[in-house]
């Protein structure tokens, strides 16, 4: 079997595993992840100082969380947002209020912009972390997604010192292993990359804010 065949086959188990986990966890996800999804207002609000969006994508929007606060901060633009659980779109579904907000249930391995319509601000919010395999190919699919000038801003899970807890993670499906900065800053002009501490330094979460150039 071909190495392409073997990561597409690896891809699909995975996202059917984390359709299965999502099944459960969707009906207690945002009563529970605000304990430890740190930086995810803070990551709208840096957006919003590098960029006034048109055109607004959030992949792996999950439950629409990030939905409300990206059309206060950009009343204007119209968003789309992406993910693969059915289960997670539709409680963001009862989120949007507007004719200007799209959901798409979908995987992101590759641009999904139609010909003349890229998007001017890519969010990633705690989902790059968990597309193993495929962070690497979400990231280049953001790259082409953007419009010249737009910005990619990334809130997520950087690295833990304690095996225990990465660990655990790992067995939430999010790889913990400080991967994803180096990656995004040598394809982003970086405007804002800055690592924090969770709970005294049991993990650390990262944002990253980015602008497309050629």
């Amino acid at each position: 079997m071909s190495t392409t065949a073997d990561a597409s086959s690896s891809a699909h188990r995975t996202g059917a595993a984390l359709e299965r986990y999502y099944q459960f966890h969707s009906r207690i996800y945002d009563a529970t992840r605000w304990s430890f999804l740190f930086g995810r207002e803070s990551v709208l609000m840096r957006a919003a100082c590098v960029a006034n969006p048109k055109r607004i994508l959030e992949v792996g929007c999950g439950t629409g969380r990030n939905l409300p606060g990206l059309r206060r901060r950009f009343p204007q633009a119209h968003i789309t947002g992406v993910d693969l659980s059915e289960q997670m779109l539709a409680i963001a579904a009862k989120k949007v209020r507007d004719d200007k907000t799209t959901l798409l249930r979908r995987s992101y391995s590759a641009p999904i912009h139609e010909d003349g319509k890229p998007y001017d601000l890519v969010l990633f919010s705690y989902a790059l972390s968990m597309f193993n395999p495929g962070w690497e190919k979400a990231i280049d699919a953001a790259w082409e997604d953007l419009a010249e000038g737009g910005c990619i801003a990334v809130v997520d899970f950087s690295d833990s010192y304690f095996s225990w807890f990465r660990n655990w993670m790992g067995v939430n499906h999010v790889r913990m292993e400080g991967h994803l900065w180096p990656y995004l800053s040598g394809k982003f002009a970086p405007l804002h990359d800055e690592r924090f501490a969770a709970y005294g330094g049991v993990w650390n979460y990262g944002i990253f804010i980015g602008r497309k150039q050629a």
